[in-house]
């Protein structure tokens, strides 16, 4: 029973404050857009991050705090198939928006070039397009969900072995599982080879920036950061983060569904890393931009 608590606790000090700082960075990014002199690009590409993790918390971390304190069976089978397939879809929009952040930064912050500036002019505009493709793909690859959920109202205790479950999963076949897990495979392994190469090409332009801020001020030249500069520190501080949680989760899934012994402690740690980026991402671009 205290275990039962801590873990409603946390997913309460969690999901809370993840959903309103979320809120917060899109009120005020969506201002600094329609209201600021200059619309960028990384300004509408935040905007849609703080919206997938708000979804992603709304859908996933509320109700398993509910059903944390014992009501397992407040959904009925429509809304339970709602809230699993839109948890996952924001997971997908979670993942391609920040690789997308990634690249978009890198553009960004190249030595100025005729062909990138064409680029640079005209994505803003090509943005929705991105934003249109990443709903439509994630959407699709979420749609087993809608025939394999079911309610933990509508299947016998038997089948429950999770008291702490909401929803239930219907064992489907072993081909369909495949083709799924290949395709979300390919998705996250493709975001992560650009993200890869993104925060490298950033982390080297970022060093030769350090060696002539180094040089100027052995020179005695007042020198300020560009801010192009201290966004791509920022997006670079958020892939850390987004690193860090996403390898963790996948390294603590396989360990767990390697091992036959599964305890509360480990599958809530488990629980904690798949709502741990959405809930922090907001406050560290929070306390880079003030």
């Amino acid at each position: 029973m205290a275990l039962i608590i801590i873990k409603g606790i946390i997913f309460i000090f969690i999901t809370g404050p993840g959903i309103m700082g979320n809120i917060f960075v899109f009120i005020t990014y969506m201002c600094i857009f329609f209201q600021g002199t200059e619309k960028k690009s990384i300004h509408l590409i935040l905007m849609h991050l703080a919206f997938a993790n708000t979804i992603l918390l709304f859908f996933k971390g509320i109700p398993k705090t509910i059903a944390t304190f014992g009501l397992i069976s407040f959904l009925n089978d429509g809304v339970c198939k709602t809230v699993v397939y839109l948890e996952r879809v924001a997971r997908g929009l979670t993942v391609c928006t920040t690789s997308f952040l990634t690249v978009v930064q890198a553009i960004t912050i190249i030595p100025r070039a005729p062909e990138w500036a064409k680029l640079k002019s005209r994505s803003k505009w090509h943005i929705f397009c991105f934003f249109l493709f990443f709903w439509i793909f994630n959407s699709l690859l979420s749609m087993n969900l809608l025939y394999y959920i079911q309610s933990i109202s509508s299947i016998n205790s038997s089948q429950n072995s999770d008291n702490n479950r909401y929803c239930y999963f219907i064992p489907e076949s072993q081909k369909v599982t495949r083709i799924f897990l290949i395709l979300m495979g390919i998705r996250d392994a493709l975001c992560q080879c650009l993200t890869g190469w993104a925060s490298v090409y950033m982390v080297f332009l970022l060093h030769k920036h350090h060696k002539h801020v180094l040089y100027l001020q052995n020179s005695k030249v007042l020198y300020r950061t560009p801010p192009e500069i201290r966004a791509a520190q920022s997006v670079l501080l958020l892939m850390l983060c987004f690193l860090f949680f996403y390898w963790t989760d996948c390294i603590f899934s396989l360990y767990f569904n390697s091992s036959f012994d599964n305890n509360f402690i480990e599958l809530n740690i488990l629980e904690i890393l798949n709502l741990g980026y959405a809930s922090l991402s907001p406050f560290v671009l929070i306390h880079r931009h003030g």
